[in-house]
């Protein structure tokens, strides 16, 4: 548990404590008090699975999972299930976010065999960790059709022992056959990419919510991926002249945006994103918050602003900054995981409710705002006397005389409903805000998931560093670099043998796909945003190290779950870029940018094989990998290099910076002409970049296309010329 979701000290004495209690995993600790005799994932459980001749029920969930403290409080801290678990399996609880791999092997396999997904997630498996049966959340007892968990505990008991030889021979034949589906689905193929940029336009117009905005129906998830993709597809159909469509692209993106920054999603009071909305209008959200949603939504309205101009883009990015530098971070510079949905409804600390820390009374907010204020307040975020949440957003009354704020008008509409001048209600709002934060802080708070990753980190590394250029806050680069340290000291030998988690300590557990691929993108967003170059040669150190560990040289892309993992029971290279983007779709993208920067046409060769054996996905489903889509585009369109000669701490310098970090350069990378050590590096890849200087003692900007510089220019108008072309 964290800090601030400790029980009160007058707790008793827990009655059972199991296995997990030595643990470090947040999501571990929550079940270490079950009756369930739970062991953490390990050659230890392995062995007494195979001595005992049991079966294997793996669990895996978060910390903050809703759905997982459902299934613990019905079934896991139930004395006559937990006996029929301990009787009959060898119980194994597994964080989700500590081993990817575990979950993402045995997540395919569910999903492959009920079509569908999702958390906690229990799976059956032999001693030899083969899987026969899985399935998501089940009811305590047979509901609705649907036999109840302990039912289903009993009979997959009897099948394991009434037909043990059955049960190992389908499971052994399941693994093989998905393993052939696969490879099968990944052989090489060369996508053609204006078909391929032509079906993800249509893809994702077909998909678009004219109304509400977002590229789907409830629940709503934001989906970073899509939205940092329409700006590319806008780019790219502005230069074959289609025009219309390309405003359609922009118009896409900032509908989605304005929506969700009007929506309960947003977290009006405290800044941030919740998880997703579980209504098709972005009001009533799944409260969660986690470290991977803000650090892309970061980035989208940053780059939101770069296409639009809104100045609220600009603000809702800033606020999100703010919520995550606030109550996300550690005092060293890292950032934690996540923020719980549940939280306790009172000081008395016994009952727990989804949203009980974000969500109001009516009369709370007058109390606090007074009658008047609190009116104009209340209409301007669609508070009601009686609750906001619709029937269908609340199905169990959870929310029943509770608010959900989101803006549900404008302070212009508000200010002539009241007959009030705008300015006055903007202040009356922004006092209001002030007002609820600081009678929220005095609630008990949710909990805190409080280990690093290095993947996530690696996403709000390249967040921060984005938004520093684009909106022109140093510190917010001050804040990426402390992260990238803490990575580089904490989660790496000298930055070398990348690990994947620390909370109390590093984790033994090391680097997966995703880890090596994010945090080697946030590095040379890092580099780009503040020109130190040791990112840039970190970066490319790990990119070898991830090559060597879960690169595959005879048909390209990356392994997350190797047989270089022990105890791996499936090969899986991942495409589909989800919540987060894949790692095939972030290396590919990564090994075309490291190749402009260091002139290494190996590694634009290593990206194009990712891209071939991701062909099929590409052609034919494109929605569903727009962040490969992305590094199709960037392979097709990037052969511009920006360099910048001169040094930063010089006033001419800086405002050539400024002006090539506040546009929108999709298919640039840039590069920094120090004179230096940094310059000196770059040249031993780039013999020519050696020669970039300083014009007649100013600072100068070369911008180069497909390997063809123009003369160095010395002002800002004339640099924007050159990157107009």
């Amino acid at each position: 548990m964290s800090q601030t979701d400790t029980p009160p000290a007058t707790t008793p004495t827990p009655k059972h404590t199991n296995a997990l209690a030595s643990e470090k995993s947040p999501y571990l600790l929550q079940h270490a008090h079950n009756p369930v005799n739970w062991l953490p994932w390990g050659e230890a459980a392995f062995e007494q699975a195979r001595k005992a001749d049991k079966p294997i029920l793996l669990s895996i969930g978060y910390s903050t999972c809703h759905w997982c403290h459902v299934m613990e409080r019905e079934s896991f801290e139930n004395e006559e299930t937990a006996q029929v678990l301990n009787e009959h399996f060898i119980s194994i609880k597994v964080d989700r976010e500590e081993r990817p791999d575990v979950d993402l092997t045995y997540m395919t396999y569910a999903q492959a065999v009920s079509g569908g997904g999702g958390w906690p997630l229990n799976v059956w498996l032999t001693p030899e960790l083969k899987p026969f049966f899985a399935g998501t959340y089940f009811p305590p007892e047979d509901k609705g059709g649907r036999m109840g968990f302990r039912a289903l505990c009993l009979k997959i008991a009897e099948v394991w022992k009434d037909d043990r030889a059955g049960v190992m021979e389908r499971s052994e034949a399941a693994i093989q056959k998905l393993q052939e589906y696969i490879e099968d689905e990944q052989k090489h193929h060369d996508a053609p990419f204006d078909a391929v940029m032509k079906k993800a336009y249509d893809d994702v117009s077909n998909a678009f919510d004219y109304h509400e905005g977002g590229f789907s129906g409830a629940p709503k998830f934001p989906r970073p991926v899509t939205l940092n993709l329409l700006g590319r597809l806008k780019k790219h159909l502005a230069l074959k002249k289609e025009e219309s469509e390309s405003n359609w692209a922009v118009a896409m993106g900032k509908t989605t945006l304005t929506c969700m920054a009007n929506g309960g999603i947003r977290d009006h009071i405290g800044g941030g994103f919740h998880r997703y909305s579980v209504d098709g209008y972005w009001h009533v959200p799944h409260y969660e918050k986690m470290l991977y949603d803000q650090a892309q939504l970061l980035t989208a309205y940053v780059e939101g602003y770069q296409h639009t101009g809104l100045k609220s883009f600009a603000t809702i990015a800033r606020e999100i900054v703010e919520y995550v530098k606030r109550d996300l971070r550690h005092p060293e510079g890292a950032f934690y995981s996540a923020e719980d949905a549940d939280s306790y409804t009172d000081e008395t600390r016994t009952t727990k409710g989804e949203g009980a820390f974000y969500v109001w009374k009516a009369s709370e907010i007058d109390e606090l705002l007074g009658k008047e204020e609190g009116s104009i307040f209340r209409y301007a975020y669609g508070a009601r006397r009686d609750g906001n949440a619709r029937p269908e957003s609340d199905p169990h009354e959870e929310l029943k005389g509770l608010n959900t704020l989101f803006r549900a008008y404008s302070p212009k509409k508000t200010a002539e409903y009241f007959k009030l001048e705008e300015d006055k209600v903007a202040e009356i709002l922004e006092r209001g805000r002030k007002v609820l934060f600081e009678a929220r802080c005095k609630r008990p708070r949710p909990h805190l998931d409080d280990k690093v990753l290095s993947a996530w980190n690696g996403l709000m590394i390249s967040g921060l560093a984005r938004a520093a250029g684009a909106l022109n806050e140093p510190s917010f680069l001050e804040l990426a670099t402390q992260a990238a340290q803490f990575i580089h000291d904490h989660l790496s030998d000298k930055g070398s043998n990348l690990r994947r988690s620390w909370r109390e300590g590093v984790s033994t557990v090391q680097g997966f796909a995703s880890d090596y691929a994010l945090l080697i993108q946030g590095l040379l967003d890092l580099y780009e945003a503040g020109f130190d170059v040791k990112w840039l040669q970190w970066a490319a150190a790990l990119q070898e190290e991830f090559e060597t560990k879960y690169g595959d040289p005879e048909k390209g892309g990356y392994f997350s779950v190797s047989k270089a993992i022990p105890n791996s029971v499936l090969q899986v290279k991942e495409d589909y870029d989800s919540a987060e983007p894949s790692p095939n779709s972030v290396a590919a993208m990564n090994l075309f940018r490291l190749a402009r920067m260091l002139a290494r046409e190996d590694l634009r060769e290593r990206g194009e094989k990712v891209l071939r054996l991701f062909g099929k996905s590409l052609e034919e489903s494109p929605f569903t990998v727009p962040a490969m889509v992305a590094a199709l585009d960037f392979s097709h369109y990037g052969e511009v290099e920006i360099v910048l000669a001169g040094s930063k701490d010089d006033a001419g310098f800086q405002a050539l910076a400024t002006a090539v970090r506040s546009r929108y350069l999709p298919h640039a990378v840039l590069l920094h002409a120090d004179g230096g050590a940094g310059q000196a590096f770059l040249a031993t890849k780039n013999e020519a970049l050696g020669a970039m200087k300083p014009v007649n003692g100013q600072a100068a900007a070369y911008v180069c296309r497909n390997r063809v510089c123009q003369s160095p220019v010395t002002t800002v108008e004339a640099l924007n010329g050159n990157l107009d072309l």
